[in-house]
């Protein structure tokens, strides 16, 4: 069942830009798509650090573009604030457990906490075409 040959990737674009003020990506989110769309490239994985001092996302999209792409759409969503710091990860998994619920066809997934503290998660979904 496992087509891991699928997801190998070796190249890479970098997105950055300041948090929206809702702590989101903002409209790094389209960037990103919108790159994936105009190249034709298939997106494999998203990587995230949020860098407080500047406070600014570095957001850095794998991808392949031997193969056909397909659309994705990047999307953020907030976990609250969390007390994950100790070895009981459980409500963090909890928190991640209901926001990917909110997304069919999840590709990958990354996290990031903002100097307030605050757990935000970014997904990365396969589009459908409507056709």
């Amino acid at each position: 069942m496992s087509q891991i040959a699928e997801q190998v990737h070796g190249k890479f674009k970098v997105f950055a830009g300041p948090l929206h003020e809702d702590n989101t990506i903002g409209p790094l989110a389209k960037n990103i798509s919108r790159f994936v769309s105009e190249s034709g490239v298939a997106a494999k994985s998203i990587g995230v650090e949020y860098l407080e001092s500047a406070d600014r996302l570095i957001i850095t999209l794998g991808y392949r573009d031997d193969e056909p792409g397909y659309p994705v759409k990047i999307s953020s969503v907030s976990l609250g604030k969390i007390d994950a710091l100790g070895d009981d990860f459980a409500q963090l998994e909890g928190e991640m457990q209901k926001a990917g619920a909110q997304f069919p066809n999840i590709i990958c997934h990354e996290l990031y906490i903002t100097d307030e503290h605050d757990f935000m998660m970014i997904f990365m979904t396969h589009e459908e075409q409507q056709g």
